[in-house]
């Protein structure tokens, strides 16, 4: 029988970035167990396996619990325990020798996915020491390529989480995208606006996807061609009149150059390119274009390629023509709501002057992505950041922060291993000894979300939540924003933010509705405002012309063609013919798996009970003529490597694409580098490839080629 527990805390889980509120039961100060909390509206009561095994995080073995020093080589996995004010005092004083020696640049701070008061702190850090080198390691493909699509044609960015009203909707189409895998509560109100409201489903995916069992149409459309495929249906809804003609006449610029250029993808050509039949593009156009209201989710399966900001803009222009806009149902804009400083707020506080940000790494290849006038978050470009460090002695970065694991996550792993092996000094927070954290100088033990109070925006909702402290941390851990304060301080800066305690940071966020930490504990969770719709009516768009810019008078300025086209992957069956000789299959990864995130949790026994191994995907027929059966060991290898991974055969991938697992590696091995370059397959990608997206420095990883063979 369980025990009660002595109390139960109302927080919101942090295990990824979705946010879901949970009830925390704690007995003699130790969480008991984690379940929904039915009255949250982000999840109504649902959680995910990963936070229903989240005390196996909390009190795993390995987990980190105290400040430790490098004792050994860099990567030979010998440590020795230290204190906090010893780990303080050492990070402050190699990164003030680092300043003095070398300027401002020479420091960097790379991160990822986490939660965003943590983000904010760190940059407050990285602000305080005068330097631009935020490195947002996956960055380039993942949230921004959106971010700036977006708000080029928009002004806002309305597609992700936050934007679709899926429960109101008649139609959702969910393009390169899975929230099953990654936003489970998303996935519920899908269903929802399914089951409640009859809204069709509309799925394209190279992969057959949880959603697209459900779906009205499923465009199993070739890897990288998603551009030929959005523009293809924008030119049957022109040439069939299926567009909104009053929203286009009022509110849209450039329709006669967009008509203009959609003539060149008529559904037979774009058929041949994509290899999807033309009825189903023809039904899935006109299915989306009649059943208004319609919501359109995309995700990083639109991302990963060297043309995916024109791709973005011609699968978002979809919205405009159909009028989906800011109505119920729809595509809404974020309502101006008397909010809490949000992450994107503070990041513009902590900006460092032009001259500056000019400076790093991508600001002039990709001025839009990392320069001053960025329309993302204004980071550094992380390959070409890391490609500076594989100069050693020459490289302007010569110290880093870092609070995710790039080794996993980014491409180009052999140059990122030794580009962090060239640093002169590396500092690593995390839970566990990732694959990165071993090869940093000093290690902080980071405080998990059941051991700290966060604010969460909730954006997805328009609430703001709690996320309320239900523990003491486990050994020594501490809340980062404790770290960077502390940092700040012993490195005699004043905080570019409240900084002084956990408590000021979070009472700051608040000020503009003023309520104090406290009291939102008290609240739980507090709506922000009443949704509005059609606000455009009384502002206009937030672009150059005040309209949805079909022609992007910004890119236009820097010299990109202002409309969006169609451009073969560097790599492809049509692009490199001689090199698909001899790698014959199409290559996608990244493919989200529930019970993990990124590159955590594979040490986390339930998770890694639904996981074991890393698996690659592989049509039957094709594994046939490779006489590779189902669980066997297999090669996947590109030009620049090959990693092996478990073969797992299904009908719901084309017989000649193959999907890999991202972000493997074994905690488990004896191996003190965890043996990350047996199955990651961002180990045989290369750091910087032929060709980027111009505009954001995409790296086009979803169609490359490989080929695949057993191992014996």
């Amino acid at each position: 029988m369980e025990e009660k527990a002595d109390r139960i805390v109302r927080s919101v889980c942090q295990t990824c970035h979705c946010e879901c509120g949970v009830l925390v039961h704690v007995k003699g100060g130790r969480v008991t167990k984690i379940e929904g909390d039915p009255d949250h509206p982000q999840n109504d009561g649902h959680l995910c396996p990963k936070a229903l095994a989240f005390t196996q995080v909390l009190y795993h073995p390995d987990r980190l619990k105290h400040p430790l020093k490098r004792a050994g080589a860099r990567g030979e996995g010998r440590w020795l325990r230290i204190s906090w004010e010893e780990a303080l005092d050492t990070i402050a004083s190699r990164f003030k020798e680092t300043l003095n020696k070398y300027g401002p640049l020479s420091v960097g701070w790379n991160w990822g996915d986490g939660e965003r008061g943590n983000i904010i702190c760190n940059l407050a850090l990285l602000a305080a020491m005068g330097s631009p080198n935020s490195i947002h390691s996956d960055g380039h493909y993942c949230l921004q390529p959106a971010l700036i699509a977006e708000r080029l044609t928009y002004g806002s960015f309305i597609t992700w989480e936050w934007g679709p009203d899926y429960k109101n909707s008649k139609c959702i189409l969910l393009w390169g995208a899975n929230p099953v895998a990654c936003h489970p509560a998303r996935a519920k109100d899908i269903i929802r606006g399914m089951d409640e409201n009859g809204a069709k489903l509309i799925v394209v995916d190279p992969r057959f996807i949880d959603m697209a069992a459900k779906a009205d149409v499923w465009l199993q459309v070739r890897p990288a061609s998603d551009d030929a495929l959005a523009l293809g249906m924008i030119n049957y809804l022109i040439e069939n009149r299926l567009y909104h003609a009053d929203f286009v006449e009022n509110w849209c610029y450039g329709f006669a150059e967009l008509k203009k250029r959609a003539r060149e993808y008529p559904l037979n050509r774009v058929a041949e390119i994509t290899w999807v039949p033309e009825e189903e593009i023809r039904r899935a156009a006109h299915t989306y274009a009649t059943c208004r209201p319609g919501a359109l989710h995309l995700r990083l399966g639109t991302n990963m390629t060297s043309n995916c900001i024109q791709t973005i803009r011609a699968i978002v222009i979809l919205m405009a023509l159909t009028g989906n806009i800011d109505v119920k149902g729809g595509n809404l804009i974020p309502t101006p709501w008397r909010s809490p400083l949000s992450m994107f707020d503070q990041m513009k506080m902590l900006q460092q002057p032009e001259e500056v940000i000019n400076q790093r790494a991508g600001a002039n290849e990709f001025p839009l992505y990392a320069g001053a006038q960025s329309l993302g978050m204004s980071d550094a470009h992380a390959p070409l950041a890391y490609k500076s460090m594989l100069a050693g002695e020459g490289s302007p970065i010569k110290a880093m922060m870092v609070v995710n694991d790039p080794l996993m996550g980014l491409e180009g792993g052999k140059e990122v291993h030794q580009a962090l092996s060239n640093l002169e000094f590396l500092v690593a927070t995390d839970f566990f000894l990732s694959p990165t954290a071993r090869h940093a100088d000093i290690v902080l033990p980071a405080a998990t979300w059941v051991e700290k109070d966060e604010l969460h925006e909730l954006h997805y909702m328009g609430f703001i939540a709690a996320g309320v402290k239900a523990i003491d941390p486990v050994g020594e851990c501490r809340d980062e924003k404790e770290i960077a304060a502390g940092l700040i301080k012993r490195l005699g800066y004043k905080p570019p933010i409240p900084l002084s305690s956990v408590e000021e940071y979070n009472d700051f966020r608040l000020s503009p509705l003023g309520i104090t930490f406290t009291e939102l504990k008290e609240k739980g969770c507090v709506r922000l405002g009443k949704m509005e719709y059609r606000k455009y009516e009384k502002t206009g768009f937030a672009t150059h012309t005040g309209k949805v810019e079909l022609y992007s008078t910004e890119l236009e300025k820097y010299g990109h063609d202002p409309l969006p086209y169609y451009k073969e992957n560097p790599e492809s069956p049509i692009s490199s013919p001689e090199l698909y000789k001899d790698y014959p299959f199409i290559l996608i990864s990244g493919g989200r798996k529930i019970c993990f995130h990124d590159s955590a949790h594979r040490q986390i026994p339930w998770l890694r009970e639904m996981c074991p191994d890393p698996v690659v995907e592989i049509h039957p027929d094709t594994a046939d003529q490779l006489d590779i059966k189902d669980g066997d060991w297999v090669w996947i290898e590109t030009p620049q490597g090959r990693i092996k991974q478990r073969a797992e055969l299904t009908l719901g991938i084309h017989p000649k694409v193959v999907h890999a697992a991202s972000h493997w590696w074994y905690p488990e091995s004896p191996k003190p580098d965890g043996n990350w370059q047996e199955s990651n397959i961002n180990a045989i990608m290369p750091l910087t490839p032929t060709e980027y997206d111009p505009i954001c420095g995409a790296y086009p990883s979803r169609g490359s080629l490989c080929r695949v063979y057993e191992v014996v």
